[in-house]
């Protein structure tokens, strides 16, 4: 790595930066910290009120934030234990994208996925939106197991769809075409 200075301080060369795997978790892990912490103590708090008369912990309107919240916590200083304990690489990671044209078009087309999806969610509903999005998303993004992407985007909203309609009793948009039972 070359440092350059400039009046500001230092700097290095875009094109001689090298970014190790350690390097990375440990952003990742710090940031999702950082996340948990800021869900637990400021947002969860201040703008998720549930009544005092829920007979059921799980159908509380604070227990699924608090519960993620805290998973994402627990993930991130996973992460940060992992990267602080894990042997350095010799050779830095190679950077995901090499064509940064081909990556702001996906990055176009995910920003048109989510204008398309709130478009279409009121006339077909909202679990069938969510499969098509899904769907959609996972090849946009290459994925390298498109099988379970597309099996997962059926049964991921389908199994959410039976849980909160069925078991914890909210009603989930359906469209004007199918309807779900």
């Amino acid at each position: 790595m070359r440092r350059i200075g400039s009046l500001s301080g230092a700097f290095y060369a875009e094109e001689e930066l090298e970014v190790h795997d350690r390097t990375i978790q440990l952003q990742l892990g710090i940031g999702a910290v950082v996340a948990a912490a800021l869900l637990l103590l400021v947002a969860i708090p201040v703008w998720v009120s549930s009544p005092s008369n829920v007979p059921n912990i799980i159908l509380s309107p604070l227990f699924w934030p608090w519960a993620l919240a805290g998973l994402t916590g627990i993930t991130g200083f996973g992460m940060i234990l992992t990267a602080i304990r894990e042997p350095a690489l010799a050779e830095p990671v190679i950077p995901d994208v090499d064509d940064k044209p081909k990556a702001w078009g996906r990055l176009a087309s995910i920003a048109a996925v989510m204008i398309v999806t709130m478009l279409i969610m009121p006339r077909i509903g909202m679990v069938w939106t969510s499969m098509l999005v899904f769907a959609v998303t996972a090849f946009l993004v290459r994925t390298s197991h498109p099988k379970t992407a597309l099996i997962s985007a059926v049964l991921v909203p389908l199994v959410l769809y039976a849980f909160f309609a069925h078991v914890a009793g909210v009603a989930i948009p359906q469209g004007d075409f199918v309807r779900l039972p």
